[in-house]
């Protein structure tokens, strides 16, 4: 019994040695080559941030018709919306902890504003239907790997430039029904966190990234729903599985 104790013991040290000594998952080879490639699946959450006019609670006057056509306004808010965006990565190592990294992307994500009146039923909530294809450009560093894992921060620059939309979509509406555009194209800045997780054959990097853009969004006009407002600010939430 004493001897099968100690054989037992025996195997199960070495098992553990064996586990310990394994070698890290290859990863697919990504960092193994200055140059390397792979694809991105996105969940994005944006809202505005919107500076307000000093008058913005004004009624608004209609000279069309030479009357007020809405109530003063109570609040003018951006929820979130959600939407989701597809990309392909481009991976370039300048050390074994810094990388420049380009990942252009589609994406569908919509935005809305709500105006709020004395009366219930005069509220308005305006979409803003949005197809994006961004350009970002972005640092990444890393830490050492342990075994088949790595930290990672990165920061960098965007461009979102708009496909699809109309700019005169809302010629000849009347001005209740007018729509509120956003610029075809804006520049953002970001930052985020995530990982590298290495399995035999790819790389999977879970990443969390956030981004603001630079300077006004809103392309001006008058009509109840743009007149009010002075700027908007589009901030992004991003979370991303991207493979290589």
């Amino acid at each position: 019994m004493i001897k099968n104790g100690y054989l037992t013991i025996i195997i199960l040290l070495f098992c553990g040695n064996a586990l310990l000594a394994q070698a890290p998952a290859w990863g697919g080879g990504a960092d193994q080559t200055d140059l390397s490639f792979g694809f991105s699946f996105s969940y994005v959450s944006n809202y505005f941030k919107i500076d307000k006019k000093p008058n913005w609670r004004d009624p608004f006057f209609d000279p069309g018709v030479n009357r007020f056509i809405t109530d003063s306004l109570r609040s003018i808010s951006s929820k979130n919306a959600t939407g989701f965006g597809v990309g392909f990565i481009t991976r370039y190592r300048l050390t074994d902890h810094i990388e420049v990294r380009g990942n252009p992307s589609l994406v569908f994500a919509d935005r809305s504003i709500t105006y709020i009146y004395p009366k219930s039923t005069d509220n308005v909530t305006k979409q803003i239907q949005s197809t994006t294809v961004d350009f970002p450009l972005e640092v990444k560093i890393k830490s050492d790997r342990i075994q088949d894992f790595r930290a990672y921060i990165l920061g960098g620059v965007k461009y979102s430039l708009a496909i699809g939309s109309k700019k005169n979509a809302d010629t000849g509406l009347d001005p209740l029904n007018k729509l509120v555009k956003n610029a075809g194209g804006f520049g953002s800045y970001e930052a985020g966190i995530g990982c590298d997780i290495y399995f035999e054959f790819f790389k999977l990097s879970p990443e969390i990234k956030m981004s603001n853009s630079f300077g006004n969004v809103l392309v001006p006009e008058n009509h109840p729903y743009s007149s009010p407002i002075s700027s908007l600010g589009l901030h992004t939430f991003t979370f991303s599985l991207i493979f290589e």
